[in-house]
């Protein structure tokens, strides 16, 4: 990296050798596309050149600059990349779960999600891929000691710190970037989320995967990423991703306290039933039911993931455990 700020492709991380993860069974890297044509040949070459034992697949919606025909070009010169035409623009999370089904159909073992503009730098995939081996969802995160953002207003951190924060809160979850869209899955993780019933976009789809997977008791880690800017093209970003984040995410907050409560309020006594205040003949258990437990993420360095405080036991690629104890289970 030159002197100054960082720019596109200057991994600001610590470097990784190369491998080509074979040991992880096929890798998909989905890359959703709209009028990205300034940056699409960009970043295929720089995520073949990272990762060069990947396959990627570009879902295009159907761009009116011409990404679509850009992309196809790239995929008849090299056999790794793959184009997905859609018929419009549908937003950022149909797009992924239709990249999603399009690996999981053709036998692809890891289904990483990347943007198209370059914010994700590909140089820092293989850190996701090293770290998805005794993961079932490896986030990248901008919020955990090694990670961070470059040139982003102080208005833009807030709104995504804050974002993640209150995620956090409302639903219980020991994560310290929810929103973010680096990501990398074990397929076992997507077929085991019901994806098919996800509706959320942009920000609220993020938090939407992330939340189910934790639910359902997958083991997630986070591992640091720095985040860059887009500098070229515009951003997708816009009130209505935001308020849907917010009003989702209020509203399954809600309801997963409407779940606790329902499962810790006592029923009311029936007729016949032990009156208050008189012992019963069962012995109350002395010790608590499996899964009860909480506990708190440890705090790694800067190249170590987080890990979620689910059960790292797997079987079958699921975490015995259901998360922390602050999660409903599913």
């Amino acid at each position: 990296m030159a002197g100054g700020r960082p720019h596109r492709g200057d991994d600001v991380s610590a470097p990784h050798e190369q491998t080509t993860f074979s040991d992880l069974g096929k890798v998909l890297v989905i890359i959703p596309t709209y009028n990205e044509s300034e940056n699409i040949e960009g970043i295929v070459g720089r995520v073949r050149a990272a990762t060069p034992g990947v396959d990627i697949l570009v879902a295009d919606d159907n761009s009116p600059d011409g990404t679509g025909a850009l992309a196809d070009k790239l995929a008849a010169a090299d056999p790794h990349v793959q184009v997905l035409h859609r018929k419009g623009k549908e937003g950022l999370g149909a797009a992924y779960l239709a990249g999603f089904h399009w690996g999981i159909d053709r036998g692809y073992d890891i289904l990483v999600e990347m943007d198209a503009d370059g914010s994700h730098q590909p140089e820092q995939l293989p850190r996701l891929l090293e770290a998805v081996r005794d993961a079932d969802l490896v986030l990248g995160s901008r919020w955990v000691p090694g990670g961070g953002i470059v040139n982003w207003p102080a208005s833009r951190k807030f709104l995504s710190r804050g974002g993640s924060t209150y995620s956090r809160i409302m639903l219980g979850l020991d994560l310290r970037d929810i929103t973010g869209g680096f990501r990398a899955f074990r397929k076992e993780t997507l077929l085991g989320i019901d994806m098919d019933s996800v509706a959320s976009q942009g920000y609220c789809f993020q938090v939407d995967l992330a939340w189910r997977a934790a639910r359902r008791g997958y083991r997630i880690v986070e591992v640091p990423i720095t985040f860059i800017e887009r500098e070229r093209g515009n951003s997708k970003m816009s009130r209505t991703i935001v308020a849907e984040a917010l009003w989702r995410v209020t509203a399954w907050g809600a309801g997963r306290q409407v779940d606790r409560l329902r499962r810790t309020t006592p029923d009311e006594p029936r007729k016949g039933d032990t009156p208050t205040g008189t012992p019963s003949t069962a012995a109350a258990p002395s010790t608590p039911a499996a899964g009860t437990a909480s506990g708190t993420g440890a705090t790694a360095a800067a190249d170590t993931p987080f890990a979620a405080p689910s059960g790292p036991a797997k079987d079958g690629g699921k975490s015995t455990a259901a998360g922390s104890g602050n999660t409903p289970d599913a």
